[in-house]
């Protein structure tokens, strides 16, 4: 690669582009390993520091935390992108990194709820949050510093390897806690790893903060900063000429509504929510679901530089066109295929034995609850709670006014009852006897408790994941390059940051807790998927009628 010929203010060469892209792309796939650890350990988590809690609305209050963390990274973004457009882009991207392995290892030393109470939670969402914010400043800065470097025509290729940071984080996280759930397993049992084993990979996180810090301070400041820097021609507001002049304020918006709107659906659909769906519906083994999800990442890590790459050739805005218009077209086919090759038993059951729950309407309540303050005590309530837990989809049909519900398996039906007045134990006996009857017509009917490995075709639900994949990284490679391209050099950290954190940090990072939540909601499995539908329908509209092309456009701007 081509040495970069602008002198740094000590004047001395600037690293190649290799060791830019190397470092920055290394860095970045660290911290993103930080924060992918606890959204692939959601299911320990919520056993860990949500116990307190009922497993159903424990397992979506591990699921919420997990989009806590997203909530934050506007704000980083705003902080540290200020920072990178006054400073420098160099300073700013080395503190995010230490701020997000410093909460990490510290998640891995956490009291659980059994050890403090509710002092557990609160310290985790307090790292949660430090994570959020750091991750905010982080991406922007890595792929504005690698885009100031980059050749025009290897632009987006350059960038592309910032982009296979995501899969390198999330490749080594599955690979970690894969390694350490087997390890643990097999010298001190199964129970070990969701008992101490979890804290593994979080404390493994010290060891590449090291490298990360190291590799980082070997950097010096980017051309284009450094150019400008050294013109005085630098923002010293960015906030006031990001946000409150129209001509720059109308590209955050677009970059939001026409990119960020689908990437945030997009990627953490195919990465994450996938996931949760096939654990939690399809009962799937979790040794299988990493070997499946270490499969698929492994392959994304060159898709975004092809993409990226093709984009230099044929246009940002066509790539990234292709790939949302065909995770918008793959969503619903794909979960149901997804259904069939991964639990065939399930799909096979929810065709011939649909499951009703005939029930007055005013005896029933919405079936998540972040906070776990709810208790669902009514007939109408037991009995979908239970369908939730078992991840059986249903249909509701009113009952009569006043009537216990009934849950209809087929021919089979079991009558519901209410622990309305009950307290402690016998409320708790009555929730079992109903569950217990309801689990057992499931069975008697053909519904399966767990997926059957000898009956599984991985290859084809490999295929579905291909599909997922090549729609994520087509969008996902060039948007570094288009979003570097669309904002002026003075304002591109702070403005460029904003967007990109709010779509993946609102709108991605709450996909598997909003389209579980619905899921619980309505009694379907699949209805969850209208979430990432609604976002990757408004891109893929806003994109084709009003995102211009940026392929060339100069940074110096």
């Amino acid at each position: 690669m081509a040495e970069v010929a602008v002198e740094t203010p000590a004047g001395k060469q600037p690293a190649s582009l290799r060791t830019v892209v190397a470092a920055s792309s290394a860095g970045t796939a660290f911290e993103w390993y930080d924060f992918f650890v606890f959204g692939s350990l959601t299911q320990v988590i919520s056993k860990t520091f949500f116990s307190g809690l009922p497993e159903t609305a424990g397992y979506i209050a591990a699921l919420a935390l997990f989009g806590a963390g997203f909530l934050f990274r506007p704000l980083g973004a705003l902080v540290f992108g200020r920072i990178g457009d006054k400073a420098g882009r160099k300073g700013a991207f080395l503190v995010t990194v230490v701020l997000m392995g410093g909460a990490t290892f510290a998640i891995g030393l956490l009291p659980t709820y059994a050890q403090a109470g509710l002092i557990a939670p609160a310290l985790l969402v307090l790292m949660r949050i430090i994570q959020g914010f750091a991750l905010g400043g982080e991406y922007g800065g890595a792929a504005i510093y690698v885009a100031e470097h980059a050749p025009p025509d290897r632009r987006g290729w350059a960038t592309g390897w910032v982009q296979t940071s995501a899969a390198m984080g999330l490749f080594g996280a599955l690979m970690v806690i894969l390694a350490s759930r087997v390890i643990v397993g097999e010298m001190f049992g199964p129970e070990a790893f969701d008992a101490w084993g979890w804290r593994i990979p979080f404390l493994f996180s010290a060891g590449l903060l090291a490298i990360s810090i190291w590799m980082r301070l070997k950097l010096s400041e980017s051309p284009a900063f450094a150019k400008m820097k050294a013109e005085g021609t630098a923002s010293k507001a960015p906030y006031a000429e990001a946000f409150g002049q129209w001509k720059n304020l109308k590209i955050v918006l677009l970059a939001l509504a026409a990119i960020m709107s689908a990437q945030g659906a997009v990627w953490y659909t195919a990465f994450f929510y996938v996931q949760t769906f096939i654990e939690r519906f399809l009962k799937v083994a979790p040794e299988t679901i990493n070997l499946l999800m270490l499969s698929a990442t492994a392959v994304s890590a060159i898709g975004y530089v092809l993409f990226g790459w093709l984009s230099d050739r044929i246009g940002r805005k066509p790539v990234m066109l292709l790939g949302m218009t065909l995770m918008l077209v793959a969503y619903f086919p794909g979960f149901h295929m997804l259904a069939k090759t991964l639990n065939p038993a399930l799909a096979e059951a929810e065709a011939r034995v649909p499951v009703v729950v005939v029930a007055d309407p005013s005896d029933c309540s919405l079936q998540f609850d972040p906070v776990g303050k709810t208790a669902f005590v009514s007939s109408c309530d037991i009995a979908k709670s239970a369908l939730a837990s078992a991840g059986v989809s249903y249909s509701n049909e009113v009952g009569a006014a006043g009537a216990p519900a009934q849950v209809r398996v087929g021919s089979s039906e079991v009558a519901s009852a209410s622990a309305k007045g009950l307290t402690g134990d016998a409320a708790k006996a009555a929730k079992a006897k109903v569950e217990g009857e309801i689990k057992a017509a499931l069975a008697a009917a053909g519904y399966p408790a767990k997926a059957d490995p000898a009956r599984m075709n991985l290859v084809g639900a490999f295929g579905v994941l291909m599909i997922f994949v090549i729609a994520a990284t087509a969008l996902y490679g060039p948007i570094a390059a288009c979003l570097v391209e669309l904002f002026p050099t003075r304002i591109r950290y702070t403005a460029m940051s904003l967007p990109y954190h709010i779509g993946t940090g609102w709108i991605g990072g709450f996909v598997p807790f909003t389209a579980f939540a619905i899921v619980a909601a309505t009694g379907n499995i699949y209805a969850g998927l209208w979430y990432p539908v609604a976002f990757t329908a408004l891109s893929v509209v806003t994109c084709l009628l009003l995102l211009p092309e940026t392929k060339g456009r100069p940074l110096d701007q």
